[in-house]
C-alpha cells in the first residue's frame, strides 16, 4: 500500500486495474477522459484498452468481452451514454457474465456539455443499478463493488462520477494487490440471442430484481444514516460533501442524515429507518431530484407523514452545480438559522466574463473564413458540430448557425435543404467526429440525393478533450501502429461525387476550392487538412511592420485571433502566442504583417 494525491479519473483506473479489469473501451469526452488514458498508461501489461470509434462501439465491444467472463470497464460522459443507449438498453435484459461497469461521467453546470442530463435517471430508465461516489477516495473502492455487483446479479452495471467526483484530488492508499480473475471464455448458450419472448420473460426477470437489490443496498457500506434530530437531510454523490461542510459551517448537530451512494435501486429499508420520527427532510442532490422523489414514492407508499423538500418545492436550485455555499444557503433557510458568507466569498468581485475561441493558429478558423470568403454574397447556412470547431459560432468569424450533437450538422444541413433548396446547405464536422458519427449522415446524403457541401476539418487529432488518437491518426491508445483510415477513400467509396482537399492556410487555393464544392451538384466535400497547433511545433511568429500597418484593423475585425490587437490604432502581435500561421498577413490589405526578425511587440 502506498498513499498517493489522485485526480478522480486516475483513481477510478486504478481501483479499476484493482479489482482485475481486464478489458477497456470508451469515448473521449470531459469530464470521463482521463480514466481509460490512466489505464492505458498504468496497464500492467494484460489488459487491451481502446479508444473506439464512438460509444455504441465501445459498449459493444465491451459486451463481447464479458460475454466471454473478462471483466470490462466502458468509460464516456453523459451525453455519450445517449450513443450507447441502444444497445445498453438490450444488454440490460441479456445480461453479462464477467463483471461490466459502464462509466457515465455527469457535468452539472454544465461546464463543457451540451446538456446536464442525469445518468441516475438513465439507470432507473434502464433497470440497471448505478453506484454515485461521494468523492475520489469512495470513487476508487467503489468501482471494485461495481464489478463484485455486476457479477452477483449477471447485469451491467452504471457508475456516475461527476465533474468534481473526475477532476477533484485526495490522498488514497493505492493497493499493489490485484484481483485475480480468470475468464470462462465465451460458452455457447441461446440466452445471448435476444428475442422478444426472452426479453419478455427477462423484464419480469429485472423486475423482480430490483426490491432484491434495493434491499441489499440498505447494508451497503457507503448508504449510512447518522445523526439524530426530528429534521433530516438527504444527499448523494458530490453533495455529500457540500453539505457536511455546510453543516460544520452552520455548527448544526441535531439533524439526522442519509448518504445514498445507490440511488436505483434505491435503498428502502434504510430510508425507512431515516424518515422514522422525523418532521421535515431536505434533498441536496445534483441534477435530477432522484432521491426527493425516491423519498416523496415511499412516504407515500408506506403513509408516512413527513414533508420532503428540495428541488420539486423550489428550496434547492433545480439546475448547474451545487457547492459547499449554496447547501449552507439552503440548508440554513430549511433549520432557519442564519448563515453569513465567510468574507473572502462576501466580498469576491464577479469573474470577469470569458467566452471560449479558437487557438492563435488554430487551423479552424482559416477553414471558416475560406469559407465564409467563397460564400460572400450568397444565401448560406452553416450547420457546426460538436468540437473545437463549435467555437466558429463567436465573432467576427459567425461561421456556425446550428449545433445540436456530433455529426449532425451533416444531417441538418440536408433537413435544411429540403426546404430552402435555393440557399447553400454547409456543414462542418472534424475529423474525429467523423469517423465517430458522420459516416452514417454522408451515406444518407448520397441515397437521397442532398444538394450539401461538407467540409472536414482534419486537424489530426481529437483536440478538444486532449488530442487522443482516432482511427485517421494511425496510431492506437495502447501505442501500437495501425493502418491510418483515409477519409477521401472512404468518402469516394460511399459515393460521394466531389472530394477535395486542401491547405486552408493556403487561404486562395482554400477558397477557390470551396467555391468549386459549392458549384457542384449532390454531395460534395471538402477536407480541410492541417494539423492542430498543440501537436506540431510552431513556426516562427508572425510582426507588424507599423510604418506600413494603416490601422484598417481588416486582420482583427475579420479573424478574431487573441493573438491581434490594437494599440495607438495600429496591429500588434504578441509574440508568446503567435504560431506563425501566416492567415493575418494573407487577410493584411496592404503587406503589413511579415514573419518576426526578432524584434519586439
Amino acid at each position: 500500500m502506498s498513499k498517493q494525491l489522485l485526480m478522480g479519473n486516475h483513481a477510478i483506473a486504478l481501483g479499476a486495474i484493482k479489482a482485475g479489469v481486464g478489458f477497456a473501451s470508451g469515448y473521449p469526452g470531459t469530464p470521463s477522459t482521463e480514466i481509460l488514458e490512466t489505464l492505458a498508461k498504468h496497464n500492467p501489461g494484460d489488459i487491451h484498452v481502446e479508444w473506439s470509434v464512438n460509444e455504441k462501439s465501445a459498449l459493444e465491444v465491451a459486451a463481447g468481452a464479458a460475454y466471454a467472463g473478462v471483466r470490462s470497464l466502458v468509460t464516456m460522459k453523459q451525453v455519450g451514454l445517449n450513443v450507447a443507449s441502444d444497445p445498453l438498453m438490450s444488454l440490460a435484459y441479456v445480461g453479462v457474465k464477467g463483471g461490466m461497469v459502464i462509466i457515465s461521467a455527469d457535468d452539472p453546470g454544465p461546464i463543457s456539455s451540451q446538456t446536464e442530463q442525469d445518468t441516475r435517471t438513465f439507470a432507473a430508465f434502464s433497470k440497471l443499478p448505478v453506484f454515485d461516489p461521494a468523492s475520489p477516495e469512495e470513487a476508487y473502492e467503489m468501482i471494485g463493488d461495481a464489478f463484485e455487483y455486476s457479477e452477483k446479479y449477471g447485469t451491467p452495471v452504471l457508475f456516475r462520477p461527476t465533474t468534481r467526483v473526475c477532476h477533484g484530488c485526495a490522498d488514497i492508499e493505492v493497493s499493489t494487490n490485484r484481483a485475480a480473475i480468470t475468464p470462462e471464455g465465451f460458452v455457447k448458450d441461446p440466452k445471448w440471442v435476444i428475442f422478444p419472448r426472452a426479453s419478455y420473460m427477462n423484464h419480469i426477470k429485472l423486475e423482480k430484481r430490483r426490491p432484491v437489490l434495493g434491499e441489499e443496498f440498505s447494508d451497503y457500506r457507503y448508504n449510512t444514516v447518522s445523526g439524530s434530530g426530528r429534521l433530516g437531510i438527504a444527499f448523494g454523490g458530490i453533495s455529500c460533501g457540500y453539505a457536511m461542510e455546510a453543516l460544520t459551517a452552520l455548527n448544526v448537530t441535531d439533524c439526522r442524515t442519509l448518504k445514498v451512494a445507490t440511488p436505483y435501486p434505491f435503498p428502502e429499508r434504510l430510508a425507512l429507518q431515516f424518515l422514522d420520527g422525523l418532521t421535515d427532510v431536505l434533498v441536496l442532490e445534483e441534477l435530477d431530484p432522484v432521491i426527493e422523489r425516491e423519498l416523496l414514492m415511499l412516504c407515500g407508499k408506506h403513509h408516512i407523514n413527513v414533508n420532503i423538500r428540495g428541488k420539486l418545492t423550489d428550496e434547492v436550485p433545480c439546475a448547474g452545480e451545487l457547492s459547499a455555499e449554496i447547501a449552507a444557503e439552503c440548508i440554513a433557510a430549511y433549520l432557519g438559522v442564519e448563515y453569513t458568507k465567510p468574507a473572502g466569498i462576501a466580498d469576491a468581485p464577479a469573474m470577469a466574463v470569458r467566452p471560449p475561441v479558437l487557438c492563435a493558429g488554430c487551423p479552424h478558423r482559416a477553414s471558416f473564413y475560406a469559407v465564409k470568403q467563397a460564400l460572400k454574397g450568397q444565401k448560406a447556412v452553416f450547420s457546426g458540430d460538436i468540437g473545437c470547431y463549435t467555437l466558429g459560432n463567436a465573432m467576427p468569424l459567425d461561421m456556425v448557425d446550428t449545433c445540436l450533437c456530433m455529426g449532425a450538422g451533416v444531417t441538418i444541413a440536408q433537413g435544411l435543404h429540403t426546404v430552402q433548396p435555393d440557399c447553400k446547405n454547409v456543414a462542418f464536422i472534424g475529423d474525429s467526429t467523423f469517423f465517430a458519427s458522420g459516416l452514417t449522415g454522408i451515406v444518407n446524403a448520397v441515397y437521397n440525393k442532398h444538394d450539401i457541401t461538407v467540409c472536414v476539418l482534419d486537424n489530426s487529432t481529437t483536440a478538444m478533450t486532449g488530442h487522443q488518437p482516432h482511427p485517421g491518426t494511425g496510431k492506437t491508445l495502447m501505442g501500437e501502429v495501425t493502418d491510418p483510415q483515409s477519409i477521401p477513400t472512404i468518402l469516394r467509396a460511399m459515393g460521394v461525387g466531389h472530394v477535395a482537399i486542401c491547405d486552408p492556410l493556403k487561404l486562395d487555393e482554400a477558397v477557390a476550392a470551396v467555391k468549386e464544392a459549392i458549384s457542384f451538384t449532390g454531395v460534395s466535400v471538402v477536407i480541410f487538412k492541417s494539423p492542430c497547433i498543440a501537436v506540431v511545433k510552431p513556426d516562427k511568429a508572425m510582426a507588424v511592420d507599423s510604418e506600413k500597418c494603416i490601422g484598417c484593423a481588416r486582420c482583427i475585425r475579420e479573424l478574431g485571433c487573441p493573438a491581434l490587437s490594437l494599440s495607438d490604432k495600429k496591429a500588434v502581435i504578441t509574440l508568446s502566442m503567435c504560431t506563425g500561421c501566416t492567415l493575418c498577413a494573407q487577410v493584411c490589405p496592404v503587406g503589413a504583417i511579415a514573419k518576426n526578425n526578432g524584434g519586439e511587440q
